[in-house]
């Protein structure tokens, strides 16, 4: 019994629609014996698309294929028994069929429906003649039993196929993945920044070439896929470092800078980045961490600082120091002004005075500023 739309039926056929050579010389010595067996002089192997009926295998004709109309196996796959008819000149359904009223002259045909594992009826293995008659029990056993042939051959042939065309797609991406992680691993290495990837249990489990080197120089260890992070990290941070991997475990980036080796020859500021790492579904499978060295901006930030101080103590100089004689001139003018003593050079002395203290004034404000605004030349 029917189960399935016309369409579903039609998708079942695309799968046969290519047969590879093999198949198809195998299929022609299947219909060659039925053709004995039966006696008959043509016996096909026959698959039904939407508009045409395609012979796979024949023998006893040349025709490649017929239009579907006019297709005596269009009514073999709508059941699943041995179809006969003994005499299509007197069978209503096909009696007026060109193929039986012209040229070949078709009188008998018997087909078994092609039925697929997953149950399509996809086409037929049949047996024409040009003069009525019927099959024998044998024959018709045989017919059956060797539709059954021809349909595990064509399944065969497109399981090869499927897995041929998978066995090359997934090389396809086997090949890909291993471009795609040479030029990730080019990229990671390349980076002067040390990464290294671990577990949940701190063991090492990918590293770049930058990783490698910090860890030989620093700490005469050369690093190994496996190792324990705890077993390199200097233990003045490693309560810290503790802290902040776990924190990445939660799923939660952090950051954090830090002095490594102090008071070496090899000491030097890292800011490290905690980044968590997920699976698939979204589970944090280890910690990546990603360092950089600011060794060479810590020392600029503490030349500026020192910068700082100086222009701190030369606002100070200015603002007491240079100002206290100028200010004492200043007092001894009032004096001589008060005493009123006749001075020819007062004047002038006045004048220079206040243009001096107004010198000074300036110098302090601006030496503020420039302190308050750091507007200050970093020396690379």
């Amino acid at each position: 019994m029917i189960n399935y739309t016309e369409q579903q039926r039609l998708t079942a056929v695309d799968r046969f629609m290519h047969l590879d050579a093999g198949i198809i010389h195998d299929l022609n010595e299947i219909v060659a014996l039925v053709a004995e067996i039966c006696q008959a002089p043509v016996a096909l192997v026959t698959v039904l698309d939407k508009d045409t009926q395609w012979f796979k295998a024949s023998v006893g004709t040349e025709v490649e294929c017929t239009p579907r109309g006019m297709s005596f196996c269009n009514i073999t796959i709508k059941q699943t028994h041995l179809n006969i008819i003994p005499d299509l000149k007197t069978d209503p359904l096909h009696c007026n069929n060109p193929l039986v009223n012209g040229e070949p002259y078709v009188r008998f045909y018997a087909g078994a429906p092609l039925i697929t594992k997953d149950g399509f009826a996809i086409g037929s293995l049949c047996v024409i003649d040009m003069q009525p008659r019927e099959l024998t029990a044998h024959q018709q056993k045989s017919m059956q039993v060797m539709a059954k042939q021809v349909v595990n051959l064509m399944e065969l042939n497109w399981s090869l196929n499927t897995l041929a065309k998978q066995r090359t797609k997934e090389q396809e991406h086997a090949t890909a993945i291993v471009e795609s992680e040479l030029k990730l691993k080019a990229i990671f290495d390349s980076s002067n920044d040390t990464h290294i990837l671990a577990d949940r249990n701190f063991e090492v489990l990918a590293f770049n070439r930058s990783a490698a080197a910090f860890v030989k120089n620093a700490y005469g260890h050369k690093l190994a896929e496996g190792d324990t992070l705890l077993d390199f990290t200097e233990p003045s941070i490693l309560h810290q470092f503790k802290k902040y991997f776990n924190i990445a475990l939660t799923g939660r980036s952090i950051k954090r800078e830090w002095l490594l080796m102090m008071g070496t020859p090899t000491a030097c500021w890292k800011v490290t980045t905690f980044i968590p790492v997920r699976n698939r579904i979204g589970d944090v499978i280890g910690v990546a961490l990603n360092s950089t060295d600011i060794t060479h901006h810590k020392k600029q930030e503490a030349y500026i600082n020192i910068q700082n101080e100086a222009l701190n103590r030369i606002a100070i100089i200015q603002s007491h120091e240079l100002r206290r004689p100028v200010a004492s001139l200043l007092g001894i003018i009032d004096l001589i002004k008060m005493e009123n003593i006749n001075f020819s050079y007062f004047d002038m002395m006045e004048l220079t005075v206040n243009e001096l203290d107004e010198k000074i004034r300036g110098i302090v404000k601006d030496s503020e500023n420039t302190l308050h605004g750091r507007h200050l030349a970093v020396v690379a």
